[in-house]
């Protein structure tokens, strides 16, 4: 097994720029996560700190441990957060099993065999019986030249989640889409018209109008029936 990421990615830092202008989806993402996060808690895939600096300040959190194989990453992500503890590497090089949370985010599509990935989180989180929030992208349908230069391996179903978790030992705690709007907007202008690329302008402009923290359908009235991702809560069975 590799203990890297999925090395057929074109270029591994060319969405952050416009991921950096969906404040928003970050904040409503990081809502739900806090909702399960506490404790010792551990980032895997923390890229250059933009969910960091989010996930470590939520209320339950006691030690944020961020973890990322990408040298050029790393050294972008101490220059900016030089306080946060950052181990380079991956879930291998994490010691201890006393963790309480493992947080996965965009992460575990990455990994070729993600079995296996999900089998040494269990590991780390099976002595305090802890939570691992896993964020996912959804639908196959959905699967795009994009996700191919992301590096992507898969995009889930609910059912092949739901079996690799319970495979690793988890007990699914809550099982949901997330982004019902960004599944059309995926739809259409990346599996249909084939982009390769966000634009920083619209992604600023979507995340405005479509999750706006007031008003978000997603969170203040049911779970959508699908959407771009899935958001995954699961604990050491």
């Amino acid at each position: 097994m590799s203990r890297e990421y999925n090395q057929n990615t074109i270029s591994g830092d060319f969405e952050f720029e416009a991921l950096r202008q969906a404040v928003n989806y970050q904040i409503l993402l990081t809502q739900e996560l806090g909702k399960f996060v506490r404790g010792r808690t551990l980032e895997i895939g923390a890229g250059v700190g933009q969910m960091t600096v989010r996930l470590r300040d939520l209320p339950g959190v006691q030690f944020f441990q961020s973890v990322e194989p990408e040298p050029v990453f790393c050294q972008q992500f101490r220059q900016t957060l030089p306080e946060q503890p950052l181990i380079q590497g991956t879930i291998h090089d994490v010691p201890g099993d006393d963790w309480d949370a493992i947080v996965s985010i965009n992460v575990l599509e990455h990994i070729e065999h993600d079995r296996e990935e999900l089998a040494l989180a269990h590991a780390l989180l099976t002595r305090k019986h802890g939570v691992l929030a896993l964020f996912v992208p959804a639908r196959p349908e959905l699967y795009a030249p994009i996700d191919r230069d992301f590096g992507h391996y898969r995009r889930y179903t609910r059912t092949e989640a739901v079996s690799k978790l319970a495979g690793a030992g988890f007990k699914i705690e809550k099982i949901r889409y997330f982004d019902f709007a960004g599944y059309f907007a995926w739809l259409i202008c990346c599996r249909l018209l084939g982009q390769r690329s966000f634009n920083p302008a619209l992604v600023r402009w979507f995340d405005r109008l479509i999750f706006p923290p007031e008003n978000f359908i997603e969170t203040k009235i049911c779970a959508p029936p699908f959407g771009k991702n899935l958001l995954i809560m699961a604990r050491d069975g």
